[in-house]
Order: C-alpha cells, then sequence, then structure tokens
C-alpha cells in the first residue's frame, strides 16, 4: 500500500473563486498537502492576491492570483490563455466560482437567471473545454489528472430558501459531471464533484453568521470546517481517488443521506 495516497507532491492546480470560502478552504488543502502551485482566480484582484500571499506564506508551494472575471466564455478563454503560457501541464481543475440568487417566484429576474446559469454552468464547462490541452498533457492511466466540480446540496435536494436559479444551476453541474467524466475518462482525466451543505463563506451567510442555528438542522449537529472540505478535495485530486469517476460526493454533515426528513401522519 502506498503511503503518499493522499500526496500532492509537486501536482499544479487552479481553484477558481479560490480567493475566499469553499475555493480558499481547498486551495489552503492543496498545498498542505503537497501540491507544488495553486493557481486561484476571482473578479476582484485585491482579496484574490492578499489570499495568494497568505497562502504562500503559510506552506511550502506557491499560491500564485489569476484576478480574471470568468462568467463569460471570453473570460474562461483568457484565463485558459494565461495558465497555458505558464503551464504546459494542469493536473487538477477545481470549477468552484459561482453565484446565487434568491427571489420569489412571482418576482424573480431573468438577470437573476441568467447570471447564475452562466457563471455555474456555461462557465465551468466552457473552462474546462479551454483546459483540456493542458489536463490532457498530465493526464496518464497510471496518474489521471482531475476536474472537480463544485456542486451544491441544493442541487440534489429542495431547499426551502427560493434560488431557483441556483438550484437548477447545481442540479445540472451534477447531470453535466457524468456526461463530461464520460467523454473525458478516455483522456485519462477523471472528472467528479463535491455538493457542498452548509459551510462559512460569503455565499451561505447564514452559516457564516448564524452557525449554532443552522446546526440544529443538520444531523451531525454543526456546520462543515475548512478541514471537512479540504479533505474531501484532497481526496478526489489525490491518488486515493483515481478510480472514482463522475461521481458527486455530498459533504453536509449527513442532511441529504441521512435525514429524516418531515413525518407524514398517516
Amino acid at each position: 500500500m502506498s503511503n503518499d495516497l493522499f500526496s500532492l507532491k509537486g501536482r499544479i492546480a487552479l481553484v477558481t473563486g479560490g480567493s475566499r470560502g469553499i475555493g480558499k478552504m481547498i486551495a489552503a488543502g492543496f498545498l498542505g498537502a503537497g501540491a507544488a502551485k495553486v493557481y486561484i482566480t476571482a473578479r476582484k484582484a485585491g482579496p484574490c492576491e492578499a489570499t495568494a500571499k497568505e497562502l504562500s506564506a503559510q506552506y511550502n508551494g506557491d499560491c500564485i492570483a489569476l484576478p480574471i472575471d470568468i462568467s463569460t466564455v471570453e473570460g474562461c478563454n483568457k484565463l485558459a490563455g494565461e495558465i497555458i503560457k505558464l503551464e504546459p501541464k494542469l493536473d487538477i481543475l477545481v470549477n468552484n466560482a459561482g453565484a446565487a440568487w434568491g427571489a420569489e417566484f412571482d418576482e424573480f429576474p431573468e438577470s437573476g437567471w441568467d447570471k447564475v446559469m452562466d457563471l455555474n454552468v456555461k462557465s465551468l464547462f466552457f473552462l474546462t473545454k479551454a483546459l483540456a490541452m493542458p489536463l490532457r498533457a498530465a493526464a496518464s492511466r497510471e496518474r489521471p489528472a482531475k476536474v472537480i466540480n463544485i456542486a451544491s446540496v441544493d442541487g440534489i435536494f429542495v431547499n426551502p430558501s427560493e434560488t431557483y436559479s441556483y438550484a437548477a444551476s447545481k442540479a445540472a453541474v451534477i447531470h453535466l459531471t457524468r456526461r463530461m467524466a464520460t467523454k473525458l475518462i478516455k483522456d485519462n482525466i477523471n472528472v467528479t464533484a463535491i455538493a457542498p451543505g452548509a459551510f462559512k463563506s460569503d455565499m451561505n451567510r447564514a452559516a457564516r453568521d448564524h452557525a449554532d442555528e443552522v446546526a440544529k438542522r443538520i444531523p451531525s449537529r454543526r456546520i462543515g470546517t475548512d478541514e471537512d472540505m479540504a479533505g474531501v478535495a484532497i481526496y478526489l485530486a489525490s491518488r486515493a481517488g483515481d478510480y472514482v469517476v463522475g461521481n458527486t460526493i455530498a459533504v453536509d454533515g449527513g442532511v441529504v443521506y441521512a435525514n429524516a426528513g418531515l413525518e407524514i401522519a398517516g
């Protein structure tokens, strides 16, 4: 049995939306597991560069900021072009950049639909397509390249919040993960997804600001930690996850699969 089952030593990764929240948790985890370089992207240059500096100081590997807006196909191609200039091979791509929108059904705007679907689904697909060349260059049967898509438990079960485009987008990510996996496994690229539950982030303000209250509704009775998110990402990115293809793993303290739900009187 290999003693470096969860090692990412020497690997090159890109994490979109990596300046904060779940993206930052994953970037830190990869560096802690030995990744040589982790590129992070975000729309805002200041926070992206601050996170890169912070993580580079904390770990042996380099965290490099590439602040680019990938909400359009043009932006995706620009980011891919920058990566390809810097790296002939890309071992790991984490498609984490995302947006959410909440509004009542009768008031839900087209802008809240398009913004979320474009970034969460369309950009995920077109960035992966644009980076297929360096991913294929890194991939072999002995050591597959990895694409890890960040979905959500909201794509698996119905969240009572009225976030229609977000829920639809994350369900789309889960199925798109399977479809892309079917194609890319032929090139020794494993495509998988993570469906997070409650983690502290700017997108999940309830978990960030009211953790104790949210925890009461979770079977594990707590919200997720940075290590919970880093751990599953490291598993999928490392040798440990080499035979995992097309799966979506819910990391949610049991909300989706270990929850009794509502009792319905007979």
